[in-house]
């Protein structure tokens, strides 16, 4: 089964080409700039003929720009495939699947209807990946079209963990409430550190940090709890969100300070976490300014790490106890610093790093933990993409 699978956004669409069952990637793409100056697409093909083409090409829209993917899929130099009705399925990841789709669906009219609806949600996020499938359905028009949702894994979070105490009404009339996103990372580390663990029930703490942070509590497959919200700017700080902040601040942003809500909101959103503290959204530019003494980017680490130890914390609490805790994506897989950092002081816990092992590094799952650890130090590559190609190819074979 060809899956192609499609991460759309604003103004990007991200692309890998999968031949289930396995986890190949036989080819994937990055279409940039659509509809502005300096668009691009850079397509990489893998296996005997790798090779990697870019091109700068006006791209007015999105259509443009996947009718440009289609036609690299079927060059006839490097294509992989000979005509785009040989795409078998195309698997669109939608950030906000809220209360209606709590699993991976064929996307039918009912559902592009309900993840219209849940537009007001996610209002940066759904609806380029509404239209990154009205455009598949025209390109590849033989192809099912299946929908994956980020906040799909989180919907096994009991009302405790997701409602807010805020008057009812709110949520039975509006749907308030805590949704969780990175669930597809989350799935996926969670999986495959429990295979790892050879323990299926395994109670972890999987840590995704990348620009945008997220935690979740699992507990024999399922999701506990969750740091991010209603929105994605909840729970750690990230790149340029605050994450958890006083309510307060806001009130007298506005109310003291002149700011206009949507101020506010961009403020909290773009301007904040890392960005705010240091002039940095990056954290390897972050940690460079830390290794030459910026007190601002010492400080901003030590924060970053803080937070991420206080949900440790409260996660290990909710679950009752731990077998391991997970970190992946960008930073996760690649910051020793911050790995150290975000695990000091929490021996009581059972949590012992390996510092030789946590500089080393490694290549696919391995352990940063000492041999004697009562609790599991795993660092595990994500691969969201896979992860959407194996449930469409699920849901479908």
């Amino acid at each position: 089964m060809n899956v192609f699978v499609i991460n759309s956004g604003s103004s990007s669409i991200k692309y890998q080409l999968f031949r289930m069952p396995g986890s190949d990637v036989v080819c994937s793409g990055l279409i940039d700039r659509i509809g502005q100056d300096g668009a691009s697409i850079t397509h990489k093909v893998f296996g005997p003929g790798a090779q990697i083409i870019k091109q700068e090409t006006a791209i007015a829209d999105h259509a443009a720009g996947l009718s440009l993917a289609a036609a690299m899929l079927t060059d006839a130099s490097f294509g992989v495939i000979r005509d785009p009705a040989e795409i078998d399925a195309v698997g669109h990841r939608v950030v906000h699947g809220g209360e209606a789709f709590a699993h991976t669906m064929e996307i039918t009219p009912e559902v592009k209807e309900k993840i219209k609806a849940l537009f007001p949600l996610a209002p940066l996020h759904n609806p380029p990946n509404f239209l990154g499938i009205e455009v598949a359905e025209r390109i590849f028009a033989r192809a099912k079209q299946v929908a994956v949702f980020d906040t799909a894994f989180h919907q096994t979070m009991e009302p405790v963990a997701y409602r807010m105490a805020i008057p009812k009404s709110f949520y039975t009339d509006h749907q308030i409430r805590a949704y969780g996103f990175h669930g597809t990372s989350h799935k996926y580390v969670s999986a495959q550190a429990a295979a790892y663990l050879k323990n299926p029930s395994a109670r972890l703490v999987t840590i995704h940090l990348g620009n945008g942070c997220s935690m979740a509590a699992v507990s024999n497959g399922k999701c506990v709890d969750t740091s991010m919200g209603m929105g994605p700017m909840n729970g750690l700080i990230m790149g340029t969100r605050a994450g958890d902040i006083d309510q307060s601040v806001i009130f007298h942003m506005v109310s003291q300070l002149g700011q206009t809500l949507d101020g506010v909101n961009t403020i909290l959103n773009k301007k904040s976490g890392m960005l705010g503290l240091t002039g940095h959204s990056d954290m390897r530019d972050v940690k460079t300014a830390r290794a030459q003494g910026d007190p601002d980017a010492v400080l901003a680490y030590d924060m970053y790490a803080y937070r991420i130890r206080k949900y440790i914390g409260a996660f290990a609490a909710a679950l009752g106890g731990l077998e391991a805790i997970v970190f992946t994506a960008g930073v996760g897989e690649n910051d020793p610093l911050t790995r150290a950092l975000s695990v000091q002081q929490l021996a009581f816990l059972g949590i012992h790093l390996d510092a030789e092992r946590n500089e080393k590094g490694g290549k696919g799952i391995y352990e940063i933990s000492t041999p004697d650890s009562p609790v599991k130090i795993l660092v595990v590559p994500t691969n969201e993409e896979w992860e959407i190609a194996n449930q469409c190819f699920a849901l479908l074979k």
